[in-house]
């Protein structure tokens, strides 16, 4: 198996998937767009050089269907994935879309359900509901330019009122309700907890276990330390959010924010233009 690297952005390079095809590549797989900094991958050029080199192509569309255009034969791709509960559907059903004459073998036997493919009885009640969610979310496509405006409208303000902060995977192929920023100097588990206070719901990069507190592998992979990792935190819209929404977390993430930072021993001695160390 072998892994790709991404930019500072979080994409993969079509030139750099297409130097590590090898004549035993069978199967190239690229999440369409990211769960945690909300980056677009360029598939669609992927799918091609992987059709060039008669390779299957899928992609995890999971993040993407319902929020940016979607479409298997402009993506080039053999398979596809996509999760109900994305979609504001019933949790627990999914949907693999398969081009016809691609051939796959199960890793579940029995009744032979799902044409051979996936034995055991089908969800129908959750399958009913993807599917009424899935037209739902076409029918109100147009919703993602709201939430794009709400979405630019927070992280402008954000970084124009914090210094020290990162906006993590780029502006332009990003998911319209994805935000994802990283604080310098603080922990992103105390960010969470002190936006939660104030009604605000958030998440942030770090992972916790009871053993360790490991930094997101995402972020690390766009060139972020451990420690900027850790002072992560990600914002996803939908389509109860409004403009006051958006206006008070302007609001209150400065002011947490620089609470934080001024009980942080990391930023008193920061040298930097914003002050001097102490």
């Amino acid at each position: 198996m072998t892994y790709i690297p991404v930019d500072r952005d979080g994409r993969v390079h079509p030139s750099e998937v297409e130097e590590a095809v090898q004549e035993n590549t069978r199967l190239i797989s690229i999440m369409h767009a990211n769960n945690e900094i909300g980056s677009i991958q360029p598939i669609a050029e992927v799918g091609a050089i992987a059709a060039s080199h008669g390779v299957h192509m899928h992609t995890d569309a999971v993040q993407s269907v319902g929020k940016i255009p979607v479409n298997v034969d402009d993506l080039n791709v053999h398979m596809l994935s996509i999760s109900s509960h994305k979609l504001y559907g019933p949790k627990g059903v999914g949907c693999l879309y398969v081009r016809k004459g691609t051939k796959l073998t199960p890793l579940l036997f029995g009744g032979g359900h799902e044409r051979g493919l996936r034995s055991g009885t089908e969800n129908v009640s959750g399958i009913v509901g993807f599917g009424e969610a899935m037209r739902l979310a076409v029918e109100d496509f147009a919703e993602n330019t709201r939430i794009r405006r709400l979405r630019d409208k927070l992280i402008d303000a954000v970084l124009g009122e914090i210094p020290h902060t990162r906006l993590n995977g780029g502006k332009e192929h990003r998911l319209p309700n994805n935000i994802n920023f990283s604080f310098s100097y603080i922990e992103g588990e105390s960010l969470v907890l002190r936006l939660n206070a104030k009604g605000v719901a958030g998440s942030t990069g770090s992972a916790c276990s009871s053993k360790k507190l490991e930094a997101s592998h995402v972020l690390l992979a766009i060139g972020l330390d451990p420690v900027d990792a850790h002072g992560s935190l990600r914002f996803t819209l939908g389509r109860d959010n409004t403009e006051a929404d958006v206006e008070y977390v302007s609001e209150v993430l400065p002011v947490i924010v620089d609470e934080l930072r001024q009980m942080s021993p990391l930023y008193a001695c920061r040298d930097d233009g914003y002050g001097k160390p102490e």
